[in-house]
């Protein structure tokens, strides 16, 4: 394999790893779906998303793009529009470095999850 066949093949790798971290994310007493898409031009975005019984969504999601020169990684927990956890956005030069980061960022965005859950349900009560 070529280096850009073997890039790619890290990419899917990578975002396989992040979607599994984040689709193993459950809660006894809400619902959740787990999600994957591109994101035009070059990147896809991967996570969780709970519905609380008040029909607020949680989001658990990290992403990478790519740029002409760089790639971005991203990762956040969100309740609606309100930003729970917002990882810094991390720009790096190569795809192995954002890889990487990918993988440290779902580790990140999925180990507060149970407590998160919990308090806004908690909020709810």
């Amino acid at each position: 394999m070529d280096s850009e066949s073997l890039a790619a093949a890290g990419l899917l790798a990578a975002l396989s790893r992040a979607s599994e971290i984040l689709a193993e994310l459950h809660h006894p007493f809400v619902r959740s779906e787990r999600f994957s898409y591109f994101l035009p031009p070059a990147g896809a975005r991967t996570g969780a998303v709970f519905v609380l019984p008040d029909g607020r969504e949680v989001r658990f999601e990290v992403s990478i793009t790519a740029s002409s020169n760089a790639f971005h990684v991203e990762g956040a927990i969100t309740a609606e529009d309100d930003a729970l956890l917002e990882l810094p956005r991390r720009t790096v030069a190569s795809i192995e470095d954002g890889l990487a980061v990918l993988d440290d960022y779902a580790g990140e965005v999925a180990a507060p999850a149970a407590r998160m859950i919990d308090q806004l349900l908690e909020e709810i009560a």
